[in-house]
């Protein structure tokens, strides 16, 4: 609000009338709208610089000569930390460099980790966190000691602290409109006078390297867009830094985002772009070459990804670089995983360990005893593969990533699968579905948390406006006041624009209201929705089950699953994937009843509740959804596509005792029975028809080993085949 200190002492009268008038409905929009982090910008400059003084930290003693020094130190400590650690010492011994005391041990800390010296790194960052300008950095430390020991949401959230605090030092990312923003205009070189566009206190490389741990957290969470958003922030602070090293990186991770889209064209031109850049320096050539065997994993080119992968291989053996040779080595063993060579995955695997368990690595450590338990499967060794999925159980302490837990179950339960080890493999998949369901739901309650947060942001920043052409206009005649001669007359006009300003406010207020309920009605009516489908999704089934849970759950599910539909994606892509999806939910719901509820379920599954079926009818709705599914071929741009599903079904109360459960151990039966119906060949229903259960413990006894229980005709089931079975 503009002061005025010079006035005469009626416009004064005025101003204080109209504030008395106005302030008691706009004081609390203004000062919402001022409050840090709610979505507003305060107008006045004063406001603006008490604000950026408020948030403002304690300077980062940042010294660009010095962190040039330092930068070769932390590439070495990769692969010889204790050397780096020994270099660095002899520079604190020196005395030019006594000022740059927190950089220096910044850096030790840095190496500490790299050397698996947690604990020294832990106190360190602790001593750091002590002094108000090295809070960042002790954040950005502790972020890399958690993502070394395999807790990746912890140095995610620890990163994202860290770079509060850094970006404001450095250009944000909304200003750092790189110059090669696209693949098809970024210039092969990083030249220095990018420099002068930083600002001196600007740490980029710590920034930079903040950046990436919150690229790879946002990668593993499948939010692609805002990976690559994370990385051209940081390819920009690399090209204005001029650090060739991180900005060829930094395009290899875009490739890979790029590929991840679908996008070939673009992650060539990121890859060719990449190497050009990195052309003399080995380090860098090695990681491109990573990125180089990670696309052409997603595009099926084992070929390619072989070798890709040794000649990362013989980089590392030229460069003499023992750490990067070992993390070579483990990616080549995932490779031949893929190819089905199990003794090779496994040699490479077994020469990569020992390196990272002398470092004390535990996420690169969980990856190669993982691909050694699946090599163990595929070469039929179960039991040194079970004592390696316990050693990575008790390696995780319950701190590894849902997402990198669900990945592994996933691999696992399809190599005890393919091995014929059933029970198993039906473990595994249970407690990969019960942890997919779990981070689907996270995911979803973060969306939808997203999106109420941007609404209430562009709901703030419109009362501001609104309330800064009111303030304008009431500055405007406040001025006009200040002329006339008599009071009464101004007062009484003054007070007659200020009613008119209330009403006005007060009715834009009404309909914001009137706005935020519609949306807020819309929002609720989407999240219950698959977006793909336009079917039922679990959110939705959840409040239809929430009504149920009143009463008895009476009625049949039936879990539906598209047999071999990984096979679709690999051959046809995901396009032609998402059309077999919508085809087979439309083909379901005509099936199906009217008053049945269809549900995606998530990924190629589906469930269906028929409430108030009677038991009879079970088998025929069965038969009906084989017939409906598998009946015809679905047309698609590469031709007809012959799908077939499977399906697990029972009707509740499960007969002949009656007795009532829960709708999620309702469900849990369908599971199981669907499980059996893939198991015995898919394109089939395996419907239950009784459980021989006196009460609900031998229930639960049955639920614990459903296959022995089939096999004693405890469980009765009944078989229905689909077209040509």
């Amino acid at each position: 609000m503009r002061r005025h200190g010079t006035g005469s002492r009626p416009a004064r009268g005025l101003l204080l009338t109209l504030m008395l008038v106005v302030w008691p409905l706009a004081a609390p929009l203004w000062a919402q709208a001022l409050l840090p982090g709610a979505g507003g910008e305060p107008t006045s400059a004063l406001a603006s610089a008490s604000a950026s003084a408020a948030l403002m930290p304690a300077a980062w003693p940042y010294d660009r000569a010095l962190d040039d020094q330092l930068e070769p130190l932390l590439r070495q400590g990769f692969d010889r930390p204790e050397q780096a650690l020994h270099r660095l010492r002899e520079m604190q011994k020196d005395r030019a460099h006594a000022r740059h005391s927190l950089p220096l041990q910044l850096a030790e800390g840095r190496l500490l980790v790299l050397a698996g010296s947690f604990e020294l790194a832990q106190a360190l960052a602790q001593r750091l966190a002590q002094m108000p300008e090295a809070r960042d950095a002790a954040l950005a430390l502790q972020a890399e000691w958690a993502d070394r020991q395999g807790q990746g949401e912890r140095a995610t959230a620890l990163a994202r602290q860290a770079l509060a605090g850094l970006s404001l030092h450095c250009p944000s990312a909304a200003s750092l409109q790189s110059p090669n923003a696209s693949a098809a205009s970024v210039s092969a070189g990083v030249s220095a006078p990018g420099r002068s566009a930083l600002p001196a206190s600007c740490d980029f490389r710590l920034s930079w390297s903040v950046l990436r741990l919150i690229e790879r957290n946002q990668i593993r969470a499948g939010t692609l867009p805002l990976a690559e958003a994370t990385v051209q922030w940081a390819l920009a602070l690399a090209q204005l830094g001029g650090d060739r090293h991180l900005a060829a990186n930094s395009m290899g991770s875009l490739a890979m985002i790029a590929q991840m889209q679908e996008q070939a064209d673009v992650a060539n031109r990121w890859l060719a772009q990449a190497r050009q850049l990195a052309q003399g320096d080995a380090l860098a050539l090695f990681k491109i070459k990573n990125y180089e065997a990670y696309v052409a994993s997603q595009r099926q080119d084992s070929t390619a990804k072989l070798r890709a992968l040794e000649e990362c291989v013989e980089l590392a053996r030229q460069a003499d670089a023992p750490r990067w040779l070992a993390q070579a080595q483990s990616n080549l063993a995932d490779a031949y995983l893929q190819l089905k060579q199990p003794a090779r995955a496994l040699e490479v695997a077994r020469q990569a360990l020992p390196l990272f368990e002398q470092r004390g690595d535990v996420r690169i450590q969980r990856t190669i005893r993982h691909n050694m338990a699946v090599a163990y499967i595929q070469l039929g060794d179960y039991e040194q593969a079970k004592r390696e999925v316990a050693r990575i159980e008790a390696m995780s302490q319950g701190l590894v990533d849902q997402g990198l837990r669900v990945q592994e179950l996933r691999e696992l339960g399809e190599a005890w699968t393919e091995a014929g080890q059933y029970k198993e493999g039906l473990a595994a998949y249970h407690l990969e579905r019960r942890l997919s369901a779990d981070l689907v739901e996270k995911n979803r309650a973060s969306a939808l948390q997203q999106l109420q947060l941007k609404y209430d942001s562009e709901r703030k920043q419109r009362d501001l406006e609104l309330l800064q052409r009111d303030q304008a206009l009431v500055d405007h005649q406040l001025a006009n006041r200040q002329r006339v001669q008599q009071v009464g007359v101004a007062v009484a006009l003054l007070l007659g624009l200020s009613l008119i300003l209330v009403a006005a406010m007060v009715q834009r207020v009404h309909a914001a209201h009137k706005r935020l309920r519609a949306n807020e009605q819309l929002l609720k009516a989407q999240s219950e929705r698959d977006p793909l489908t336009e079917l039922a999704n679990r959110r939705h089934f959840l409040a239809v089950m929430q009504e149920h849970a009143r009463r008895e759950f009476n009625g049949a599910l039936l879990m539906v699953d598209i047999d071999h539909f990984k096979h679709v994606n690999d051959q046809h892509g995901h396009g032609i994937g998402d059309v077999v999806i919508c085809e087979v939910a439309r083909r379901l719901s005509l099936a199906v009843r009217a008053e049945d509820l269809v549900v995606r379920w998530g990924g190629e599954e589906f469930l269906v509740f028929a409430p108030g079926i009677a038991p009879e009818d079970l088998l025929p709705l069965a038969q009906r959804v084989l017939q409906g599914i598998g009946g015809e071929p679905v047309a698609s741009s590469e031709g007809p596509l012959r799908i077939t599903v499977s399906i697990g079904c029972a009707h509740f109360p499960l007969q002949p005792s009656g007795l009532s459960q829960h709708w999620e151990q309702a469900v849990n039966w369908a599971d199981m029975a669907l499980y059996t119906a893939k198991s015995r060949g898919r394109n089939r229903a395996a419907a239950i028809i009784t459980v021989k259960a006196g009460d609900r413990q031998a229930l639960q006894q049955i639920e614990a080993d459903f296959d022995a229980a089939c096999s004693s005709d405890r469980v009765q089931l009944q078989q229905v085949l689909g077209p040509g079975a």
